[in-house]
């Protein structure tokens, strides 16, 4: 169905609904609904991406998901962002239509969900500022109704009578009732009581209760109103044993203060130091009466620097504690770490009473840790983080950035070629050139980033605070810096990488995607040359998938034997007789309907795919020549070759076995080369072409002025005959530049005893003005499109 014809369908729907292209994931065709929906001007959506539409990061990954087809029918909620940059919540449901025998669709059905989901919002937020209050108070809260039917409590309440898991994930009030009794010392006072104010309504009353487990609790209870009428009973119980202990345990903690093996210190409101601990003394060096009167921070200035300490004792008289580790020296100068807590005694009006300091030596376990950490987060060969490190790292990373709104980079490197170093030269000189580039690396980012090996020759260096701008200019430093020669026992040579980037949050909230989508770019720059950077892009991984899928849907339809050829025949200007045709692919896919081979052959080049296929398509054509050969029609069957394949070692006995096997004349075949093919390796190429030449096959030059031509190989190559690319025969006869070209294309050719043909002819005035100019051969529709098999011996019959 065309776009127009999809739209027309669903132009009436009351959901909005998109159609989605299966293999680029582009909007095909949107109605109005949806328009109205996003807030854009009709018929803005369709050819827009479906992923620029998605508001969250999830839904890039449910796209990626579609685009590998791991569902056909798909269900879910989402968020889109309208034109106003309002998100609003929707429903989706993502199918995959047949629109025909050979083509499919993804229809996308959405339905805005956005009041729904604030009413269900604010309900909740109401139920969870209820709860919120309920837990927030001091007191254990216990809430029944008239007849005593438990309606809520909070954890504090739980936790206070110590009522046991299997009765906080059930509902039963005898169970609780019953725990609560065998809780009390003195239970048949406790039940005596609870039954009279469970028979007075409006009763208040304060009552003391003692438990088994120790605890001493005061309860209580006031009635519950609503409309001015008792609707239940609000119990609060407040531990107070504490406050009856408080004169013992200050009698302890004086015991504790002697004895403990924390170094203790405590100080008056002024913090000057009225008195320490024998443990103090034993770790300080220092006496009680050389410590007294001195201020708090006098305990540490030895090796705090002061913006520091100030910075401690700030935050210990706004938060009345502080934590952390510290370094400091004893009085006979030795450093050691210490775990200190600072704590702010108050009084009940809130005015400081007391700071107490405690102290706990933590050298011996801090050089223990090192050597740990040393052990297990470096690199045995580089002496980098290694990638347990690395995670911790990012993660630190991710958790700085996250709460300042800030952002960092991750630089994912790749050494180019370097298993040709380990190949040729052995892995201890590989080693030592990975030696090399880390001490390159180090010089290449600030003192607070990371540079890791991630293992064998990849790294990741990770730049704290950095923008995008800070990203490019470190990869272009690192990329300047391995480029200089590198000389190892008197060898020079130049080591590139190739480097991916990834930013966050843009690129990923966690190290597993961002690792990953920096690996994408930097595999994308592989593909494209290498010794560069590139920053990810999320139609990478989509445009991998996409890739992917395609590479496995051509090797599946090369064995279910869905390839087939079509044949455009090819005109002798003079005579107008058919003297040959041309072999084109053609693929329908089951699902994807038929796809241009202007699509799947990248592809298929890209991924090595194309080799197996060129085979096919020589043997089938020169096969199908065969059968013409048989049937008295003498045409020439000219295919194209690519490149991989022509680099094959086997490719000239492939061509002369195929040959053979059908058993044509040779002369009958002709190898379109692409002019790539011709300068690659150009003796190797040589002895191939002279090669396929003594067996007779004709060589053409296809697409000929559109790649790196050289007169050169024109010359010493045994070529027969030049294409002239459909580019410069389209505007014809009217661009002069084209003319120009053409011109030259047809004189050079002859001047060289080569003929020429044409291609993409489709108007008589091409033709006339291609004959005029000396062109010897043509092909196009002006003649016949491409052709079955069966079609094309129907042509070929005498009339």
């Amino acid at each position: 169905m065309s776009p127009q014809q999809l739209h027309s369908l669903i132009e009436g729907m009351l959901d909005a609904v998109l159609i989605v292209d299966p293999i680029s994931l582009q909007i095909i065709a949107a109605n109005r609904a949806i328009h109205g929906l996003l807030r854009m001007p009709a018929g803005s959506l369709p050819g827009t991406p479906m992923i620029d539409l998605a508001a969250a990061p999830e839904d890039v990954f449910f796209w990626e998901d579609v685009a590998a087809g791991l569902s056909d029918n798909i269900h879910s909620e989402t968020l889109l962002r309208r034109s106003d940059n309002i998100v609003i919540h929707v429903e989706r449901q993502v199918t995959l239509v047949k629109t025909g025998l050979d083509s499919a669709v993804f229809v996308v059905a959405i339905r805005d969900h956005t009041n729904q989901r604030q009413v269900e919002q604010e309900l909740e937020k109401l139920i969870a500022e209820l709860r919120a209050t309920l837990e927030s108070t001091a007191d254990g809260i216990l809430v029944t109704d008239l007849e005593g039917g438990i309606r809520s409590y909070n954890h504090l309440f739980a936790e206070l009578w110590g009522l046991p898991d299997e009765l906080l994930t059930q509902r039963d009030d005898a169970a609780i009732y019953r725990w609560m009794d065998k809780a009390i010392i003195d239970a048949e006072r406790y039940a005596e009581r609870l039954g009279t104010i469970t028979r007075s309504p409006l009763m208040e009353a304060t009552d003391v209760l003692v438990l088994r487990s120790g605890k001493i609790l005061e309860r209580v209870t006031l009635p519950q109103y609503a409309r001015g009428r008792p609707i239940g009973r609000v119990y609060s119980y407040r531990d107070i044993t504490q406050k009856l202990e408080d004169e013992a345990r200050l009698q302890l903690a004086a015991k504790v203060f002697e004895s403990s093996t924390d170094a203790i210190f405590i100080t008056d409101k002024d913090q000057r130091i009225i008195t320490v601990n024998p443990s103090f003394s034993s770790l300080s060096k220092f006496s009680e009466d050389e410590m007294k009167g001195r201020l708090l921070r006098d305990v540490f200035d030895h090796e705090t620097p002061p913006a520091q300490l100030d910075q401690i004792l700030s935050q210990l008289e706004q938060n009345a504690c502080w934590e952390g580790e510290l370094w400091n020296r004893n009085k006979e100068g030795h450093a050691y770490l210490s775990m200190v807590t600072l704590v702010k005694v108050t009084d009940a009006q809130g005015q400081t009473l007391h700071f107490i300091g405690f102290c706990k030596d933590r050298t011996e376990s801090h050089a223990a840790k090192q050597k740990i950490e040393q052990l297990a987060f470096s690199d045995a060969l580089t002496g980098l983080p290694n990638r347990l490190l690395l995670a911790e790292r990012i993660k630190q990373a991710i958790s700085v950035a996250s709460r300042r709104h800030g952002s960092f980079a991750l630089l994912f490197l790749d050494l180019d070629h370097f298993k040709q170093i380990n190949d040729a030269l052995g892995h201890p000189f590989g080693d030592r050139v990975l030696l090399e580039v880390t001490r390159r690396l180090k010089k290449c980012i600030r003192q607070v980033d990371t540079a890791a090996r991630h293992g064998g020759d990849e790294f990741v260096l990770l730049l704290h605070e950095a923008t995008a701008e800070g990203a490019e200019i470190c990869a272009r430093r690192v990329l300047d810096e391995l480029s200089a020669p590198v000389d190892l026992d008197g060898m020079q040579f130049t080591i590139t990488s190739s480097i991916g980037i990834a930013l966050y949050p843009a690129d990923g909230n966690n190290m597993d995607d961002l690792i990953k989508n920096a690996d994408s770019a930097m595999y994308y720059v592989k593909e494209r040359g290498r010794s560069d950077f590139r920053f990810y892009q999320k139609q990478m991984n989509i445009g991998l998938l996409s890739r992917m899928k395609m590479d496995h849907a051509m090797r599946q339809a090369l064995d279910k034997q869905l390839f087939r050829l079509h044949y455009q025949p090819q005109i002798d200007l003079r005579s107008g007789e058919i003297f040959g045709v041309e072999a084109l692919i053609r693929w329908r896919d089951e699902e994807l309907g038929d796809i241009s081979p202007a699509r799947f052959i990248p592809i298929a080049e890209e991924s090595g795919a194309i080799v197996p296929i060129g085979q096919w398509v020589m043997r089938t054509a020169i096969a199908q020549a065969a059968c013409w050969y048989a049937a008295g029609q003498t045409l020439r069957m000219s295919f194209n070759v690519s490149a991989l394949q022509f680099q094959q070692t086997n490719f000239v006995d492939g061509v002369a076995e195929a040959i053979r096997e059908a058993g044509i004349p040779p002369s009958l075949v002709e190898l379109e080369l692409t002019e790539s093919v011709l300068i690659r390796d150009a003796e190797e190429t040589l002895k191939k072409l002279e090669a396929l030449s003594q067996l007779g096959v004709s060589l053409s030059i296809d697409d000929f002025g559109t790649g790196y031509s050289s007169l050169s190989y024109l010359k010493r190559f045994p070529i027969r005959k030049l294409k002239i690319d459909r580019s410069f025969v389209e505007d014809l006869p009217h661009d002069e530049s084209d003319i120009a070209i053409v011109t030259a294309i047809i004189h050079l050719a002859h001047a060289m005893k080569m003929r020429v043909i044409a291609e993409g002819v489709e108007t008589a005035g091409q033709r006339d003005l291609l004959m005029q100019l000396g062109c010897d051969e043509v092909q196009g529709y002006l003649y016949s499109p491409a052709l079955p098999p069966d079609q094309m011996s129907a042509m070929l019959a005498p009339a």
